[in-house]
């Protein structure tokens, strides 16, 4: 396979999943932003902070729905917002049309101009309902994806770029949200807390696995960390991730005969994830792994790039 189309089937996955991961944090900002108390007025500052756009706003003043909408939502000028993410992985798409099924292209191209017709005052009457056409369309292109591609080298690279892009996102959201909900550590088990760290669960999709694991209802922060790190059969969490990134970097390793730095990054990350015991991240800093954890994945990244020649 080219480099060049290694690269854009490796960004397209990147950008998609991006995408839903920030339509995903969006909505998790909705249900927080709605809760008495003082948490409420830094929520949506720390949606911003997951996505890493907090420079975007200037100085200290408060941070309200409709910049979320303008800044995350529909300001193509910003790579990290939806709008342009599907616009560029469209593009990348289109660049290696031939290395996709129909049904991948077609997912797609469908209705790509959608977010061009709202403004931020439409655009925050129809939220959920934009929030929803997005985690579809993403979820329709893995299901193309799944279900029609050819496990070659551009499977490969789909998989790899789509799962680190997750893996990066859930350790941006647990080291913000551990910030942001800390202090309501005090009173574990009430009603308050017990909202705000189901709003983590339920922005990645995770509040039955978490029923499934724990057993219901007592919602701890040190737990949800560990489901959303350690567990390796919870698609979203970084364990499962690196099992995909280190599955599919072996493939293409046997395919050209040779392995380099990002195989042994992987390999070194997933080793350490699986000798971790439960507790022990949140007991130890959870924000020193995660700030670890995510010097792992760009200098991985990276690593990819060079090894397969990117631009």
């Amino acid at each position: 396979m080219l480099s060049r189309t290694a690269e854009n089937i490796f960004w397209m996955a990147r950008y998609i999943e991006r995408a839903e991961s920030t339509a995903r944090i969006i909505q998790m900002g909705q249900r927080m932003a709605i809760l008495p108390g003082p948490i409420h007025r830094e929520e949506w500052r720390s949606v911003l902070r997951v996505t890493g756009c907090d420079r975007l706003i200037d100085g200290d003043r408060p941070v309200a729905e409709a910049d979320i909408v303008h800044l995350l939502l529909l300001d193509d000028a910003n790579p990290s917002s939806i709008r342009a993410c599907l616009l560029r992985a469209r593009n990348n798409g289109r660049a290696v049309r031939t290395a996709l099924t129909q049904d991948m292209w077609e997912a797609l191209n469908e209705d790509w101009r959608r977010l061009e017709h709202y403004d931020v005052m439409r655009a925050r009457r129809d939220l959920a309902e934009l929030i929803d056409w997005v985690k579809t369309r993403a979820s329709t292109f893995r299901g193309a994806a799944e279900t029609g591609q050819l496990r070659n080298e551009g499977h490969d690279f789909l998989r790899i770029g789509g799962a680190l892009e997750r893996a990066e996102m859930t350790l941006r959201l647990l080291d913000v949200k551990y910030y942001v909900l800390l202090p309501e550590t005090a009173v574990v088990g009430g009603v308050r807390d017990h909202y705000q760290w189901t709003s983590v669960l339920h922005a990645l999709s995770a509040a039955r696995a978490y029923h499934h694991v724990y057993g219901g209802g007592d919602y701890t922060p040190w737990r949800i960390a560990d489901l959303l790190i350690l567990n390796p059969q919870f698609p979203r969490s970084v364990s499962f991730c690196f099992e995909q990134i280190g599955w599919h970097l072996d493939r293409l390793a046997r395919a050209h005969g040779q392995r380099g730095a990002a195989h042994e990054t992987a390999a070194t990350m997933l080793s350490q994830l699986r000798s971790r015991e439960s507790g022990e991240i949140f007991e130890g800093g959870l924000h020193e792994f995660v700030q670890n954890a995510l010097i792992v994945t760009n200098r991985l990244s990276r690593e990819i790039a060079q090894a397969y020649h990117f631009a």
